[in-house]
């Protein structure tokens, strides 16, 4: 097949690109930083010649957007959401013009999307989109807004020949440098992976190589589209999620931190404590139901694949 990864030289496209082109796939990256073969320049706002690579592919992955590995400032948060509006809309313009559309367009989205709880698991079905809950941060909402018009702009877009489906993704977990895991792995392994504020959040989660599979489980299911959790079907507390990578790490302790001190590493990361602090609680449902097995269901036995292949490198 040609598959088309607008914004695919990031931590998840990398996953994805390598995955493909090793299954014989024929792979284009639009970027706005090309580098190498395979890669061309878009600026993720307006039509150019990066759509002659729209017309005629078998599959659009859109993975564009402003990391959210940053301070949430306005400034910073207004780039998140017009990163990922605007690219959504722009592929959308795209694959409406093309000749030959494609006929699957699967658009990124996220699980933030869910609201911050702990008394039930969020499902495509029955889950709480968050925004108003009581006790959280004023800009949590947004990163909530930013979500849903992502996932609106995909949505409304003219394509009546193109399947959409939005992937709300949770950490996807690979051992590449500078990912997710690497991060944690490092505090993990320097005594620093402890429960933070407690420990009591939901950590969802999903194997890098489970993310590829269920990517294209839903290319290859003519039957699924709109909204589809990619999230392990074990979401855990913070406390036990740690505790299974310090595991997996052979590392014995990990010191606790308390809210004000996550705020204080997070500043030093250059990050923001959404990230570890909101409870993300959320389940495959669609997956499950359309009968997708996961690899690496349970986190202890996904942390020690990992880090088997992190040792391998």
């Amino acid at each position: 097949m040609k598959i088309v990864l607008p914004g695919g030289t990031g931590q998840v496209g990398t996953v994805l690109r390598r995955a493909l082109t090793a299954a014989g796939h024929e792979v284009a990256v639009l970027s706005r930083r090309p580098t190498g073969p395979g890669e061309m320049p878009w600026d993720g706002r307006t039509l150019g010649p990066w759509t002659e690579v729209i017309d005629g592919s078998d599959v659009v992955v859109n993975l564009a957007g402003r990391s959210v590995s940053c301070r949430y400032t306005p400034d910073n948060l207004r780039a998140m959401m017009d990163s990922r509006v605007d690219s959504a809309r722009v592929v959308g313009q795209a694959i409406a013009a093309a000749a030959r559309p494609p006929r699957i367009w699967l658009q990124m989205s996220t699980a933030t999307v869910y609201a911050h709880r702990f008394d039930a698991p969020n499902d495509e079905a029955t889950g709480l989109i968050g925004g108003a809950e009581p006790g959280v941060p004023d800009y949590w909402g947004y990163s909530v807004d930013i979500a849903t018009a992502w996932e609106r702009e995909q949505e409304t877009a003219d394509t009546p020949h193109t399947r959409k489906v939005a992937l709300r993704a949770a950490m996807v977990m690979s051992p590449d440098r500078g990912g997710v895991f690497d991060v944690l792995s490092r505090l993990a392994r320097l005594g620093l992976g402890g429960p933070v504020a407690g420990g009591r959040q939901y950590v969802s989660w999903i194997h890098d190589h489970d993310f590829v599979r269920a990517v294209e489980f839903l290319v290859g299911r003519d039957d699924l589209a709109g909204p589809v959790n990619l999230a392990a079907p074990a979401p855990l507390p913070h406390r036990a999620f740690m505790r299974a990578l310090r595991g997996a790490w052979r590392v014995p302790v990990g010191l606790p931190a308390t809210k004000w001190m996550a705020e204080l590493g997070a500043f030093a990361l250059r990050s923001d404590t959404e990230l570890l602090l909101k409870s993300r609680r959320v389940v495959p449902g669609r997956l499950l139901d359309a009968g997708f097995a996961f690899d690496h269901p349970e986190w202890p036995q996904a942390a020690a694949d990992l880090v088997r292949r992190v040792r391998g490198r």
